[in-house]
């Protein structure tokens, strides 16, 4: 991995005189299992630098061009050859449109407030941030909610933005040892608060004679002078001085009045073990875990959380040591942050496994669950895929697009595709899943998904197809190619080498799965029977009659089987004027009869069937399916029946329907055969581990 670090413009790569990002930026680097391959940018007249990993940009000074975009397109020609993984970007938002030209992932990190920087002041400017960096990373919850101000809902859980605080190491300190002292660090000016804490420090000074205050900073453009005999005013020190100081400190205090990102000398003295006070301002209380909130900061709010130290020596030492106890933010803890989103961002892998492991994966599974149908269509293959994955013990949020599109159509959205992806964007910023799975979800469009892949690019999309999609079906293969671009996997019930799909896609087989809460008829158990064969069609699935005028070539064929087999009793639905059949009615037709017929629409395509087949098997039927569909490579001869011929079929309907024994032994075989292998449970297992890409290997994989 290489790693480029551009610095803001003048910022000081420098032990002389740093800035909180070169701290923030050395201290990492040290750290970071990818120190070797990491160069920092920047341009700074000081000579001595951090390390040696510093390059330097050096600018002409110009009248008629900014000095800031001179030094960004320098940086760009500095790359334009190189290979190079990942570009993080401090505190200047505004260059990453500057370096688009670059192919590079690029990750921008905030030190301030965002919405108060260049670049990013308004919600389109930050959206944009949003689509053009692989990641955002902010130095305070406070800072990242700046950032979100007036962005919808979607972009707030993005796993893009993620608050990576400031750190520094903790050093062992004797509490004991602490002296009588209150330190203040900072700009000496009243948007520190400077001016509240010199008021109130000279009150404390008169009142407690024995304690002293070192103030740390200086101000050049606003005069703000305190003065007293126990007051210490050193100006600018260099950082180990200042660190050493707060050793030996019993107070600090850090009381902005402006909104502080985050606060870098009371993290500083949390570590050296000291009782902080801080204003509730901006990041402020993220940078203490034990410590004094001022939250209504005033001089005498801040003068009695002073006094209440000094007089309360038993509260004073046990917020110093439990300041220094449970702080965390050390800058072990924090590299190991920074490494982990560098290693994902350029593995390309969403550490979906882990999650698979212990069983918590966030699925929304859009497809048409039927609400509007009133229990009809309930025996369906997204319902039994849902099933599927509920029992795998993930957590499943069904999106049920007909129904939404049915309920929302409007003149102004006649198909209510508008409001349909509207709502999958809002349930998204809500959910936030990691696997999305779309069944059938035509009305879903590319747009929305492209748009849900830039923002959450760590969210897995799949999508699953049931219909038939040769040469007699192109529309359908349109249909299933439509967005195969943007999924992580697809999957159809057909064969897909059959279907000429270019191979860059990842396209997997698909058996129908059965489900035990659906599939409980065991037929083979059952002795008398009205029928001997059941076969079910439908010209009109959604309007639950057929439709008038339309004409299925399968009718000549059962009616040339009837009277190639006149003695046999056949139970026929969706022909010959006999309406279609569902829901608990199917199952008490399919009830009464010893064999089903598996019969698909057009010339046998190659392991393709509808789910009747997995409906007329996993209900113990002796299921008969032609031969040339090639799904009895899946099974023994004693678990189902294959036929050759219209001929074939005729003489084994009329053998197995009077050979009871066999018939029942096989069915059985068949349905134990399934549910064995192919029920919903392991085929909602397929299509996770297909999407994630794991390795695991499934029974009809091998065949």
């Amino acid at each position: 991995m290489k790693i480029s670090i551009l610095l803001p413009y003048k910022e000081n790569f420098s032990p002389l005189y740093p800035g909180a990002v070169s701290l923030f930026i050395n201290s990492m680097n040290k750290l970071s299992i990818y120190k070797n391959r990491i160069t920092v940018f920047g341009s700074t007249d000081l000579k001595e630098k951090f390390s040696s990993n510093y390059i330097n940009i050096d600018l002409k000074k110009s009248f008629l061009k900014s000095q800031t975009r001179d030094y960004v397109n320098k940086f760009v020609e500095l790359h334009k050859y190189q290979n190079v993984d990942i570009i993080e970007i401090h505190n200047r938002p505004n260059y990453i449109e500057f370096l688009n030209s670059l192919n590079t992932k690029k990750v921008l990190y905030f030190h301030n407030d965002p919405i108060s920087m260049i670049g990013s002041k308004t919600p389109l400017e930050r959206k944009e941030l949003i689509r053009n960096c692989a990641k955002i990373v902010f130095n305070s919850e406070w800072s990242k909610k700046q950032f979100l101000k007036r962005l919808d809902k979607f972009y707030h859980k993005s796993e893009k933005l993620e608050v990576i605080h400031q750190s520094i190491n903790k050093d062992k300190v004797n509490i004991q040892k602490k002296e009588k002292l209150i330190t203040f660090v900072g700009k000496l000016n009243s948007a520190k608060g400077y001016d509240l804490f010199g008021k109130a420090i000279l009150k404390i000074l008169d009142k407690h004679r024995d304690w002293k205050s070192i103030v740390i900073g200086d101000e050049p453009r606003e005069k703000l002078i305190f003065k007293h005999k126990n007051l210490k005013i050193l100006g600018f020190l260099n950082h180990t001085k200042v660190l050493n100081i707060f050793k030996k400190t019993s107070i600090a205090v850090a009381c902005s009045r402006w909104e502080e990102p985050f606060g870098r000398t009371s993290l500083e003295a949390s570590s050296r073990g000291c009782a902080v006070i801080v204003s509730n301002r901006g990041g402020l209380p993220e940078t203490i875990t034990n410590g004094i909130i001022v939250r209504n900061l005033s001089i005498k709010n801040l003068y009695n959380s002073i006094n209440k130290l000094i007089q309360n020596k038993k509260q004073r030492v046990s917020l110093q040591k439990s300041s220094l106890k449970n702080f965390y933010l050390t800058d072990e803890y924090i590299c190991k942050k920074i490494d982990s989103y560098r290693k994902n961002l350029v593995d390309h892998k969403l550490n979906l496994n882990g999650l698979l492991k212990s069983k918590k994966l966030k699925i929304l599974h859009v497809t048409n669950f039927n609400e509007r149908h009133n229990g009809r269509l309930f025996y369906n293959t997204g319902k039994r895929l849902n099933n599927g994955l509920i029992r795998l013990n993930h957590s499943v949020l069904e999106f049920s697009d007909r129904d939404i599109v049915s309920y929302y159509r409007s003149l102004n959205d006649f198909n209510g595709s508008k409001r349909l992806n509207n709502k999958l964007i809002e349930v998204i910023s809500n959910y936030v899943p990691d696997l999305i799975i779309l069944g059938h979800a035509d009305l879903i469009k590319k747009e929305t998904l492209n748009f849900i892949k830039k923002n959450y690019p760590n969210i897995k999309i799949a999508q699953w197809f049931l219909d038939r999609m040769d040469t007699q079906w192109i529309g359908n293969k349109k249909r299933f190619l439509d967005k195969i671009d943007l999924m992580d996997a697809s999957f159809c019930t057909t064969e897909p080498k059959s279907l000429n799909i270019p191979s860059k896609y990842k396209v997997f087989f698909m058996p129908n799965p059965v489900d035990e809460s659906f599939e409980k008829l065991e037929n083979y158990n059952n002795k008398n029977f009205n029928n001997d064969v059941f076969f079910a069609m439908s010209h009109g699935v959604h309007r639950g009659v057929l439709k008038k005028g339309k004409f299925d070539q399968r009718e000549n064929f059962i009616n040339k089987l009837i009277s190639l087999t006149p003695n046999i009793r056949f139970d026929l639905y969706g022909m010959n004027g006999v309406q279609p059949v569902w829901a608990d009615n199917y199952l008490l037709a399919i009830s009464q009869s010893k064999i089903g017929l598996n019969l698909s629409q057009g010339k046998p395509a190659e392991l393709y069937s509808s789910d009747r087949f997995a409906q007329l098997i996993g209900n113990g039927l002796l299921v008969m399916i032609d031969e040339k569909t090639k799904i009895g490579n899946f099974f023994n001869k004693d678990e189902i029946i294959l036929y050759k011929n219209i001929k074939d079929l005729s003489t084994k309907i009329v053998k197995y329907s009077n050979d009871n024994h066999h018939r029942r032994k096989i069915a059985k075989k068949g349905r134990d055969k399934y549910f064995k292998y192919f029920n919903s449970t392991i085929v909602a297992d397929f299509i996770i581990n297909k999407t994630i890409g794991t390795k695991k290997k499934f029974y009809w994989e091998n065949l």
